[in-house]
């Protein structure tokens, strides 16, 4: 609806007051815009209390004069929304979009003029706002130098902060840093925080598309500006004529697991524009993968290539036999021979090794009921991938190929493309080029029917929402780190995940882990700093689509009865609610299976994991159905489990419950619990 200028901003006749206001829908969370400072701003309170003190916004262009001093409100429109809809596959089927909208409108005079909307969305746990630009006189073409949005953040003083560093060589794939906020640098986003008042706070973005990805910078003692991810030329983004940003967003919760448990950035999200997306299947799968992490194996041809026709239908007899959807081959395509991390140039996606027989192996695959899923290692040189693109999908589609695992594996920075002028430039993987980059192939492939799961990625934004296809990411350090890390992923690093990365949706972790002993046990090796328990308990913690069970086919043969959780586990759910947590210190997960396939849509699983602290948490079942008798399942640490020298000391036992019982958890040092809650 349309209100006055006047009644909105509480304006007199006698004075042209510079302030509109905004709430969430219960009123907790408020939004304040003026035009009283000395360039626009905005600032967001949480019960009362500020949480974003006044922020500027506004951009710096190349050419055209910016978006800053001078500007002022001269058009206000508010409305609500209240909606749902449904997710063809995810943590949760069904979201709820509810919020109030106000589009702020500014404008200043010419000659050195213009005028812009910020559109601000009010949730009841968080804040989502972008920039939208119309058509106007002298901003047909731009370039943006920089963009002025800041977040000041009240009692940044007295606040702690857990983050990645941002632009270094290592993309997204750092340990996690806990500091006093005022000594974050330069940072990805999510960017977590917890104020004095015990206020959880997650700084991202939504809907990121032919735009720069934003990291925060720290430039005056609690003021975060966000720093737009330049091209190799130093220009930040390239528009021609109307655009809009991608949504700034800031989640808000009273404890660490309101974060978890908010929808935000899916719903900043459009809606799904790729149609019928039922060949888009959510499932597990094995792989010759890890084999190549612990030396087993070579990506390259020669005596210990895995990628071979004898050992792809060995994996797919096991898969078959356990009740997994499909293969990962890597190393299967010409070009990893040598140093192939210096490769991309020299990669055919179309041609396989000798001893890969993908013709074989597609017959095989069809009489086993097991798919190939594909793999494309691009070692960065993507003008290499793009010019056989169209022809690798058209393979795979042919070879019943619906799902593909992409790499990108770069230095931060060191992206190649060649321009049209034949020249080799090097961009990051969260500029602009290659957010355009990585949503072409998610599109192309979805002509094909192929789903992507993206490594070394572009930051996660909630884009699986308009295209479904766009199926798990990395974009943090993942399970490989555990057997070449040095260090290796530390205890803390899943609960930290939960409450950072994760934010921003599914992560292709590749869990279940179960020999931790290939380089020796004890606490200075590479191996995974973890309890078997808590492999069992990634799965459903680590939220993904499509889950992996990483080991060896050997290592699960030998444990079958800790194998058995990873068989019963679905990948796609009805319900997801994160009971309980503290960043990076644990976090409790409960989960229903969506119905589909060979799941009922009844059961329930949790997942709990811990850091370094052997810790006891006592879990209410009050998110079972009332009146209902479920067998938990339960597969936890054994009374002398720890992590460095006892991983594998594991407890399995059943029990009758319903909810109105509880659970208490005990978790060895580094360690999880598992369970199934199956309906009887």
């Amino acid at each position: 609806m349309r209100l006055p200028l006047l009644l909105l901003l509480g304006l007199s006749s006698a004075c042209f007051a510079k302030d509109a206001t905004i709430q969430s829908p219960n009123g907790n969370i408020t939004i304040t815009i003026s035009d009283q400072q000395a360039t626009l701003s905005y600032k967001i309170s949480f019960n009362g209390k500020d949480v974003i003190e006044n922020s500027a916004l506004g951009f710096e262009f190349k050419q055209q004069a910016a978006f800053a001093e001078g500007f002022t409100i001269t058009d206000v429109n508010n409305s609500q929304h209240n909606s749902q809809w449904q997710q063809p596959w995810g943590e949760r089927q069904t979201i709820i979009d509810k919020h109030n909208e106000l589009a702020v409108t500014f404008k200043k005079p010419a000659p050195q003029g213009g005028t812009y909307t910020v559109r601000f969305r009010a949730f009841n746990d968080g804040v989502g706002f972008r920039y939208e630009v119309p058509k106007q006189a002298g901003f047909e073409n731009i370039e943006i130098t920089k963009e002025l949005t800041e977040f000041a953040i009240s009692g940044a003083d007295k606040a702690t902060a857990w983050w990645i560093p941002a632009r270094g060589w290592n993309r997204y794939e750092y340990v996690y840093n806990t500091t006093p906020l005022q000594q974050a640098a330069l940072a990805h986003t999510p960017f977590t925080f917890k104020n004095a008042d015990g206020v959880h706070v997650s700084i991202h973005e939504a809907a990121l598309v032919d735009y720069a990805g934003m990291v925060l910078n720290q430039r005056r003692p609690g003021t975060l500006q966000a720093d737009l991810t330049p091209w190799s030329d130093g220009v930040a983004v390239k528009k021609h004529g109307a655009f809009n940003t991608p949504w700034r967003t800031i989640q808000i919760g009273d404890k660490a697991v309101d974060l978890i448990n908010s929808d935000i950035i899916l719903n900043l999200n459009e809606p799904n524009k790729l149609g019928d997306v039922s060949w888009v299947k959510p499932g597990k799968y094995v792989g010759i993968w890890w084999g190549m992490h612990i030396n087993e194996n070579t990506w390259g041809s020669g005596e210990k290539h895995g990628a071979t026709t004898k050992e792809t239908k060995r994996y797919m007899d096991f898969a078959a036999k356990y009740g997994f959807d499909g293969v990962l081959v890597e190393g299967w395509n010409i070009g990893w021979d040598g140093d192939w991390f210096f490769n991309g140039d020299v990669f055919s996606f179309t041609k396989p090794y000798a001893d890969f027989d993908i013709a074989e192996l597609t017959r095989y695959g069809k009489e086993k009921g097991v798919q190939l899923i594909g793999h494309h290692e691009t070692s960065g040189n993507v003008t290499n991938y793009r010019n056989q693109m169209e022809d690798a999908y058209a393979l795979y589609e042919k070879s019943n190929v619906s799902q593909v695992k992409t790499g990108y594996v770069a230095d931060g920075g060191n992206i190649k493309r060649i321009d049209e002028n034949g020249i080799a430039r090097h961009e990051w993987h969260d500029g602009q080029f290659m957010v355009n980059e990585y949503l072409h192939s998610v599109q192309l492939a979805a002509k094909h029917k192929i789903s992507i799961n993206t490594h070394e990625p572009i930051k996660d934004t909630g884009l699986r929402r308009t295209y479904p296809n766009w199926i798990a990411r990395e974009g943090a350090r993942g399970q490989e780190f555990n057997a070449w890390g040095t260090p290796p992923n530390p205890p803390e690093h899943i609960p930290m995940l939960a409450f950072t990365r994760m934010l921003a949706g599914p992560m292709d972790f590749t869990p279940g882990i179960f020999d931790m002993s290939f380089n020796g046990l004890g606490g200075d090796t590479n191996r995974p700093q973890t309890t078997l328990a808590k492999q069992l308990a990634l799965y459903v913690v680590m939220y993904s689509p499509i889950q992996m069970a990483a080991d060896l086919p050997r290592n699960y043969l030998a444990k079958p009865d800790a194998f058995k959780f990873i068989q019963d586990v679905p990948t796609d759910w009805q319900q997801s609610i994160a009971l309980a947590g503290e960043v990076g210190d644990y976090v409790v997960f409960a989960r229903k299976e969506r119905k589909r396939d060979n799941y009922s849509g009844n059961d329930w699983f949790l997942g709990a994991v811990t850091d370094e602290q052997a810790r006891s948490i006592e879990i209410k079942l009050d998110f079972l159905e009332q009146g209902k008798k479920f067998e938990a399942q339960i597969y936890r640490d054994g009374n002398n489990a720890e992590w460095k020298n006892n991983p594998y000391d594991l407890k399995i036992e059943k029990r009758i419950v319903t909810a109105a019982d509880k659970l208490t958890l005990k978790l060895a040092t580094s360690g999880g619990t598992a369970i199934r809650f199956k309906a009887l």
